[in-house]
């Protein structure tokens, strides 16, 4: 079976390596040249753990162009769509993409919608527009649950596959292109398949704030938040997945899908204050950490070093990090910014270009007044302050292991 991929970003490539992994013949499409170069010569265009591998691995599968011309009977739709200003998504890429899609792809073909849409997007829009070109093209949704940096993990190792369709034809087919998973499939109508991620994405972010809410009364408390939801999460109603308390979420998924659904659901009438509230307090959270700060020096003129921009480990990805409005605190508060992060640093430089960036730990800690641990990359839990001219340092991610020698505080411990 043969497989197309429109869009070379996280989860294009993610798609694009994975299938190619079960025994597929993998199309990539994507408008950026240097993306295509980068595939057809056998490396990654972003860094996703594992990944480089793969592809290497699989370039035998694996081909990728800018040109619209389909010999594939699948082809999955896997653009951006971002957030606008009012919170709902940008769909011009998506609509580009499935009308250029549509001009060329064989009848009887299948355009699968993995792009995190607003429910009755597909139905309502796309759907539409599809048939306005080949009405014997049929529209499916397969929603994608990936962790950035555990993405290839979770694709081939997923907890179910979701696929919403309106008829057997695609229902069995997308079946099929799975099998080799062994995975629970759930068949669903095309909105509820859209649903499904975005209730996924708010249920996950609500235990992160939960999580926060909690600890930050812990804190006033003088109770160890982590021992406290440790407990929480030995109820197997609840799970121990996502309730450490720490600095929020950030990524390219929960800020976005959270927003979208927020207003698309104000647009039709009905305000979820329940997802209002959990982003005001994921909005609030990460400037915790400059009331701590504030504590133990006066920050203008101060040298802070930031270790960690990307918004977890394993990933370059810096979208919606919680070290961004941190940065941007400290240099409205005039504080000489030092960073460091093990991958994230060019993605660094197009959002802060008068920030001084530092190419280890012991280069942005030296004479230091303060240190701010963002990211919970695994280098990070053993450093020497012993350079540092205070040695006061406050996470955001409890991973520090070796807190003897200096002033340590956390945010919600």
């Amino acid at each position: 079976m043969n497989i197309c991929v429109v869009g070379a970003g996280y989860v294009g490539m993610t798609t694009a390596v994975c299938f190619a992994e079960m025994g597929y013949k993998v199309r990539i499409i994507d408008i950026d040249e240097k993306k295509i170069s980068k595939i057809n010569e056998g490396k990654i265009p972003i860094y996703e753990e594992g990944m480089q591998e793969l592809l290497e691995k699989n370039i035998e599968r694996i081909k990728a162009t800018n040109e619209y011309d389909f010999s594939e009977d699948i082809v999955f739709i896997c653009v951006g769509t971002p957030s606008k200003e009012d919170g709902k998504i940008e769909l011009k890429y998506v609509l580009d993409a499935v009308e250029n899609v549509s001009l060329k792809i064989r009848d009887k073909g299948i355009i699968v919608i993995k792009s995190t849409v607003f429910p009755g997007t597909t139905e309502k829009i796309l759907k539409p527009l599809i048939q306005k070109y080949r009405k014997n093209v049929s529209v499916a949704v397969n929603p994608e649950f990936l962790r950035e940096g555990k993405a290839i993990y979770d694709f081939l190792n997923p907890d179910r596959i979701i696929i919403g369709t309106d008829n057997k034809r695609s229902a069995d087919l997308l079946k099929k292109l799975y099998e080799p998973l062994k995975a629970p499939i759930l068949l669903t109508t095309l909105s509820e398949a859209e649903m499904i991620k975005y209730a996924s994405n708010a249920l996950l972010a609500a235990k992160i704030s939960f999580s926060n809410e909690i600890g930050n009364l812990c804190k006033i408390l003088g109770i160890d938040a982590y021992n406290v939801m440790k407990g929480v999460g030995m109820d197997h109603r609840i799970s121990p997945h996502f309730l450490n308390s720490g600095i929020g979420f950030g990524g390219s998924c929960f800020p976005k899908d959270l927003k979208a659904l927020y207003a698309g659901s104000k647009e039709m009438g009905y305000e979820m204050n329940l997802i209002k509230a959990i982003l005001k307090i994921n909005d609030k959270q990460p400037l915790r950490i400059i009331k701590i700060l504030e504590k133990y020096i006066e920050i203008e003129g101060k040298t802070i070093a930031v270790l960690g921009i990307a918004f977890k480990p394993n990933t370059d990805d810096i979208r919606e990090s919680r070290s961004i409005p941190v940065i941007h605190e400290l240099k409205r508060r005039g504080a000489i910014v030092r960073l460091y992060d093990p991958m994230a640093m060019e993605n660094a430089k197009k959002i802060f270009d008068d920030i001084e960036y530092c190419d280890n730990v012991d280069e942005a800690i030296e004479n230091a007044d303060a240190c701010l641990i963002l990211t919970e990359w695994k280098e990070f839990e053993k450093i020497d302050f012993s350079k540092m001219r205070s040695k006061i340092v406050i996470e955001g991610r409890r991973i520090l292991k070796n807190r003897e020698g200096i002033i340590y505080e956390g945010i919600c411990w």
